[in-house]
């Protein structure tokens, strides 16, 4: 087995830090510290819901996504309005959002939204896991916090989404790809599941070169091993923060 930049096992996740509250003033809000990525997520609730949806009696979920200039190596410029958003910035934001949207019943909220915001401080590769993964957690103390304040009657939280990204570099499957693994990976994939297995949504690319059914079912499976260990992450910190 070869042995990755930082020593990892090919299957071994980046160490994990979920810090919960890390904003005391949103509903919800997580510091997620994935190796050398660092994202702040917050859950902010809003008693309106989008004109398209009034008057259903139900609620919405969804997410905006951005990095600080210098997330990066190199400086970003800043956007300033949704007209300036890249496509890259609109795909991750939609991926939140459709994460969340799979472990909620929005039905249960009534008319409220819920807006979460990813904003990245520090980027080393799986920006967007790590921005799921946070989102999650901030998800759920949103929920609560309407529970406990008596706007809700019962969760509207089925269960935690768990994501991580997996590739193919050198011949080798690798789970939570750093940006320079990523940078070079012959095929390169971001899952997310649910709590209980199931999958929410699967991105991969071949990106130099053609990989068999069989590797597929190899990346999938290394993925969802990590997500367990992820998720037990998340309820841990659930439970004891």
């Amino acid at each position: 087995m070869n042995t990755r930049k930082d020593g990892r096992a090919h299957d071994q996740l980046r160490p994990l830090t979920l810090t919960r509250n890390y904003l005391p003033q949103a509903e919800g809000s997580c510091l997620v510290e994935l190796g050398g990525t660092r994202v702040i997520v917050t859950a902010s609730v809003d008693n309106t819901v989008p004109a398209w949806m009034a008057g259903r009696g139900t609620g919405w979920v969804t997410a905006e996504y951005g990095m600080l200039p210098r997330a990066t190596h190199t400086r970003n410029r800043r956007a300033a309005s949704a007209l300036q958003m890249n496509g890259r910035t609109m795909e991750i934001q939609r991926l939140i959002g459709r994460s969340l949207r799979a472990i909620i019943d929005v039905s249960r909220l009534g008319e409220r939204t819920v807006y979460i915001d990813c904003d990245v401080i520090s980027a080393d590769g799986g920006t967007r896991v790590a921005s799921i993964i946070g989102a999650a957690v901030a998800l759920t103390d949103a929920d609560r916090w309407l529970m406990w304040n008596g706007y809700t009657e019962r969760s509207a939280v089925l269960g935690l989404a768990g994501a991580v990204s997996v590739g193919i570099r050198g011949g080798e499957v690798l789970v939570d790809l750093a940006y320079d693994e990523d940078s070079s990976a012959d095929v390169d994939m971001n899952v997310v599941m649910t709590e209980d297995g199931k999958l929410i949504e699967v991105q991969g690319t071949a990106e130099k070169g053609t990989f068999s059914r069989g590797t597929l079912d190899e990346m999938l499976a290394a993925a969802e091993g990590a997500i367990r260990t992820i998720i037990s992450i998340q309820k841990r910190t659930l439970d004891t923060q």
